[in-house]
C-alpha cells in the first residue's frame, strides 16, 4: 500500500498539468481569433478617402514661395487598422519645383511608432526616426530641378500597446535648404 500512495499523486499531478495546458492552449486559441481582423477596410492597395476626413485632421501646409520641395500628396488615411495585423506602410511622393538644386538636411518622424525611409532613384538613403529615440542621422542629399524622390513611411500600431487604441495622428517632417518643411501627415484608427 506505501507504493500505492507514492504513485497516486504523480497521477494527479499529470492529470493537472495536462489540464492546465489544455486549458492555456483554448485560452489562447479565442484570444488569437479575437484579435484577428475581420477584414482590412484600409491597405495601401486600398487606401480610404482622405476626402472623407474632417479638414481639421490636416493642417494646410503652404507651399514655398519659390518652389522647393513639393509632396504629390501631404496627407493619408489608413482608415481602420487592426493592431493584431501588423505595421502598415504609406509611400508619399515629392519633387523639386525650384529652377535650383535644393539639399534635403534632415527627415524625422513625430512619434517612435513611425519610421520614414528616403528612396531616390533606386537608391535607398537611410531610414529615420523621433529625435531623441537613438541616432538621428543627417541627411545631406540633393536633388536636381525636376527631381523626385519617396519616403516610405512605416507606422506599427502595436508600438503603444493598448494605449494606443482609437484615432492617431503623425507627421514626417522633411528639412530642406529651400524654405519651409514639407509636413507629410496621416491619420488611422487603430483596433485591437
Amino acid at each position: 500500500m506505501a507504493h500505492n500512495a507514492g504513485i497516486e499523486p504523480k497521477r494527479s499531478l499529470n492529470r493537472n498539468l495536462a489540464l492546465g495546458a489544455v486549458v492555456i492552449a483554448v485560452a489562447l486559441a479565442i484570444a488569437v481569433f479575437a484579435a484577428k481582423p475581420a477584414h482590412r477596410s484600409a491597405t495601401a492597395a486600398n487606401p480610404a478617402p482622405v476626402a472623407a476626413l474632417p479638414s481639421a485632421a490636416f493642417p494646410v501646409v503652404a507651399a514655398p514661395a519659390t518652389g522647393g520641395l513639393q509632396a504629390r500628396e501631404s496627407a493619408f488615411d489608413f482608415g481602420s487598422i487592426s493592431m493584431a495585423a501588423g505595421k502598415v506602410t504609406h509611400r508619399f511622393w515629392f519633387r523639386n519645383e525650384s529652377g535650383s538644386k535644393v539639399l534635403i538636411r534632415r527627415i524625422y518622424t513625430s512619434c517612435m511608432c513611425t519610421a520614414a525611409t528616403l528612396v531616390k532613384g533606386m537608391k535607398i538613403i537611410n531610414t529615420y526616426g523621433m529625435p531623441g529615440h537613438g541616432p538621428l542621422p543627417a541627411v545631406n542629399e540633393s536633388l536636381k530641378p525636376g527631381e523626385a524622390a519617396y519616403v516610405d513611411v512605416v507606422f506599427d500600431p502595436a508600438a503603444h500597446g493598448p494605449a494606443g487604441l482609437g484615432p492617431t495622428q503623425r507627421v514626417v517632417t522633411i528639412e530642406s535648404d529651400a524654405g519651409q518643411p514639407v509636413e507629410l501627415h496621416f491619420v488611422a484608427n487603430v483596433r485591437p
